[in-house]
């Protein structure tokens, strides 16, 4: 019989894995979709005259990448670590 503790640390390698290769295959789709979010047809983020709030728009959306691929890599390492430590 096959330690149980054991299967569960490799299943959650394999999910922690699976999860940061998503975030690797997403960062250059999401960052093609902010670059022409903030593009000069768009929030024309390089003008200098834009109100206030569209500059704090071109700044949220700039932390998009951030966040986004930040956000998954702590999932998997979340899932990694709730793994070996409750297990």
């Amino acid at each position: 019989m096959r330690n149980k503790r054991g299967q569960v640390i490799i299943f959650a390698f394999m999910l922690g894995l699976t999860i940061l290769i998503l975030a690797l295959a997403l960062a250059f789709p999401v960052k093609e979709t902010v670059m022409t979010a903030m593009n000069v047809d768009n929030l024309d983020c390089t003008n200098s005259t834009i109100s206030i709030f569209d500059k704090t728009t071109c700044v949220v959306t700039d932390l998009t990448i951030f966040h986004f691929i930040g956000g998954l890599i702590f999932v998997a390492g979340a899932v990694l670590a709730a793994r070996i430590i409750f297990t």
